[in-house]
């Protein structure tokens, strides 16, 4: 019986999360449970020690920065002109509003990060310019939410920080290993529009001239919404890898960037910055007290041994890596139809890590695909964030059904790059062995 307990432990968590309860109190308070009935009163001797651990883990630091610097970009504007001048460039071209939004969220994905606040953005200034031009409600929504998303895969990710920090993989060389595989999805997003407007151009009608800006206006605002933003990318990417800053002070530099970029855009104002700050301190803090649960979570684990049984009974079973790892794979993308990507983190990767250390996987690579795997939960329904947010500020021609519809071919875009990955580990581990990890 004792050695079901971790087990009945997992499967109380995951029930309790399918019936509504908040994952914060859902994994502390199991963790509790479950703790005293292992190891009786000594169990809170042991709890604030982890926790404490957990919280003054230097790497985590980059988490609050991170955040910080999306929202800050966001206040600032950066995505609005981003789109108008994107649209005013690409519009003239058959497909060429969706290809522009492919791009922004590509861009803000680098530069900010923050799911929510992108999706919502180009939701509110390209939805509406789409279905005006004549483009079907599944194309443009799809388009928009499967972009959006991108700040889960492209660094700099909370995603990708968290991942690392549980895997305990460089986030350095996380950064880098999902950097490639980050620029294969958006260019796979374009040639899927590309040959979309190839095969169905009704679906996709270009701008008219008229409509589509004079050339020079549309360069000069290209250049201010798009050179000093990748100044700032280029800045804290550009640190991590050369290895001049660790993610943490390479975080700090975005931050601060963001300030001065808010600055030069004139929108910095007290509004703004009270905005921002309380902003990322609730998006922090929801972060941090998940943590501060799966750290308990994780304690109580393994402490009853469950990370040892999981691991020898997988070997016992003579299960192959490859097929071990469809397996967790599949589970993930499963779990991503009904619970949150943070508690999938949290939850099931603590779990299944030591696993993969037994068979000798590389986690930077298990990492990635994790990763890939947790950005489709974003667009997956019935809980799929991103098309909660994008049906937040749709018109009301645009219904539920056209957000579902819309979004199948970019999962299966999706999948395929995952399986492509799980093929080829190189499109992985390229980046960062040639940078020296």
């Amino acid at each position: 019986m004792s050695e079901m307990m971790p087990f009945i432990m997992f499967a109380s968590v995951f029930l309790l999360l399918l019936l509504g309860y908040p994952v914060a109190l859902t994994l502390g308070g199991v963790s509790v449970l479950f703790g005293v009935m292992t190891f009786g009163l000594d169990f809170f001797a042991l709890l604030p020690m982890r926790i404490w651990g957990t919280m003054t883990n230097y790497v985590l630091l980059a988490v609050p920065l991170f955040v910080f610097m999306g929202v800050m970009l966001e206040k600032s504007g950066i995505a609005e002109r981003m789109l108008e001048s994107m649209g005013s460039l690409f519009g003239r071209f058959r497909g060429g509003l969706a290809l522009s939004v492919v791009i922004v969220g590509a861009l803000l994905a680098a530069s900010t990060g923050i799911v929510g606040a992108t999706v919502v953005t180009m939701g509110l200034m390209s939805l509406p310019a789409m279905l005006k031009r004549g483009y079907r409600p599944e194309l443009a929504t799809g388009t928009i939410a499967a972009s959006g998303t991108l700040g889960q895969i492209i660094p700099p990710s909370i995603v990708l920080v968290l991942l690392g920090s549980i895997l305990n993989v460089s986030v350095g060389d996380m950064f880098m290993g999902a950097f490639v595989p980050g620029l294969l999805l958006v260019v796979c997003y374009m040639l899927y529009i590309i040959l979309l407007a190839l095969l169905r151009p009704d679906s996709m009608p270009p701008v008219p001239k008229d409509a589509a800006g004079r050339s020079g206006i549309v360069w000069k605002t290209l250049l201010e919404a798009f050179v000093v933003p990748m100044f700032l990318v280029l800045a804290v990417l550009g640190s991590i890898f050369a290895g001049i800053a660790s993610p943490t002070e390479a975080a700090a530099i975005g931050a601060f960037g963001a300030i001065l970029l808010t600055l030069y855009q004139r929108k910095m104002t007290m509004e703004v910055l009270r905005a921002v700050m309380r902003e990322t301190t609730w998006l922090t803090s929801m972060v941090f007290i998940i943590l501060a649960g799966a750290s308990a979570f994780s304690l109580v684990f393994r402490g009853m041994h469950g990370d040892t049984i999981l691991s020898n009974a997988i070997l016992q079973a003579n299960f192959q890596p490859e097929v071990f790892l469809a397996m967790v794979m599949l589970g993930v993308f499963i779990a991503g139809f009904f619970i949150d990507f943070i508690e999938i983190i949290f939850i099931i990767v603590p779990v299944v890590a030591p696993v993969f250390v037994a068979f000798g996987v590389d986690l930077l690579w298990v990492g990635v695909l994790i990763a890939m795997n947790l950005q489709a939960s974003f667009l997956t329904p019935p809980f799929g964030f991103s098309l909660f947010y994008l049906k937040g500020v749709a018109p009301k021609e645009v219904t539920t059904a056209h957000l579902y519809r819309g979004i199948i071919p970019f999962i299966v875009i999706q999948v395929l790059m995952l399986v492509l990955i799980i093929i080829f580990p190189e499109i992985v581990t390229w980046l960062p062995d040639l940078l020296g990890r």
